[in-house]
């Protein structure tokens, strides 16, 4: 199993965070297995893109909430990482009280 949960939809608040306040949290390491999806589809063409991780934040984004870890934004990278045999992405990590 890539994930821990593969959900849809946020069931956390509304942080409210725009792309610059993301860019200023550090990445750190999160374990595929702990991460819970909040898309339950893909784009293919978005996965096997060439330059699929060239636009955006080159770190997914992770919402902290209640004990859990929800992947926000970035599913296309975390896959690619569990396709290159990776267990472990780098990842910007917001802490949600809760």
């Amino acid at each position: 199993m890539i994930f821990k949960l593969v959900g849809d939809g946020r069931p956390y608040p509304d942080h409210g965070l725009s792309h610059r306040e993301w860019a200023q949290i550090p990445p750190r390491q999160v374990r595929l297995d702990s991460l819970i999806t909040t898309k339950a589809m893909l784009d293919l063409h978005s996965l096997l893109a060439a330059d699929s991780t060239f636009y955006g934040d080159l770190f997914p984004h992770v919402v902290q909430w209640q004990g859990e870890l929800y992947l926000e934004d970035g599913l296309h990278r975390a896959l690619r990482a569990a396709l290159h045999q990776r267990s472990i992405l780098h990842a910007r990590v917001l802490e949600l009280p809760g």
